[in-house]
């Protein structure tokens, strides 16, 4: 204690401590919440990051890949290792609509207030609001690939070899194969042909040759490759490519 504290009357010293520890208490709240403003910016700027070049959510608006996913399941979509990999026949892939696929969305007013928080989860990657303007199908033809429905047994062929794929085609009651959609189409470079699960309720590169796509999806508007459905909890779960359909497929097995 300085002299001049020790020479104040005892209620004025006493004050006078008062204050200092308010304004010491003050100061240490300030800086708490500026370490939490901090950590909250971070961690905000790294989800932004993660779902932006690594890992994006999305739900399942259609029954068009049943079994395999169901209407309103929720999936991560890898968006970083087919960078490098590239992607396989069997693959899962979400991606943007290349033109037409989709028929118009009409406008759901949620309010501002939804939309806004809906708007900053989406920067995290933990809402996915434009996944109705988005696809997942499975990955049949890769660029150069020779695709062709069907052979004797209804089959589809890909460079000349039939495809086994009853492990994931959904079959509609008292049919033993898809109702055949007849197409012969090679793909072209920086393209895929992709077909949904569900096969006779999939508006899939089959219906969509007609449009300015011709059916083909662009490498470019693909988001990436589907490989955790996160829910429902009871069929929580990795989704890997099913690769076994296409043993034997001539070609190579990349984009």
């Amino acid at each position: 204690m300085s002299a001049v504290e020790e020479s104040l009357p005892l209620s004025r010293r006493d004050a006078r401590q008062a204050r200092t520890g308010r304004t010491r208490r003050k100061r240490g709240w300030l800086a708490f919440f500026r370490d939490i403003v901090v950590i909250v910016i971070i961690a905000l700027i790294v989800s932004f990051v993660v779902k932006s070049f690594v890992v994006r959510s999305f739900y399942i608006p259609s029954g068009s890949m049943e079994n395999t996913l169901k209407e309103n399941d929720r999936i991560l979509v890898d968006e970083l290792s087919p960078r490098f990999t590239g992607y396989h026949r069997g693959d899962i892939v979400v991606f943007r609509d290349p033109g037409g696929w989709l028929p118009p969305e009409a406008a759901v007013d949620r309010g501002p207030i939804a939309a806004a928080g809906e708007w900053v989860l989406s920067l995290v990657g933990l809402a996915a609001p434009d996944s109705s303007e988005h696809l997942v199908k499975r990955v049949i033809g890769l660029p150069g690939d020779h695709v062709v429905c069907c052979d004797a047994a209804g089959r589809i062929e890909v460079n000349g070899t039939p495809l086994d794929e009853s492990a994931y085609v959904k079959l509609s009651p008292g049919r033993s194969t898809p109702k055949e959609i007849e197409f012969d189409v090679t793909v072209p470079e920086g393209s895929l042909w992709v077909m949904g699960d569900n096969r006779d309720h999939s508006r899939d590169s089959r219906l969509n040759m007609d449009q300015p796509s011709k059916g083909f999806v662009p490498l470019d508007g693909v988001v990436g490759r589907v490989f955790l459905r996160t829910w429902p909890l009871d069929r929580f779960g990795g989704l890997g490519s099913d690769g076994n359909a296409f043993l034997g497929v001539p070609g190579r097995d990349r984009s």
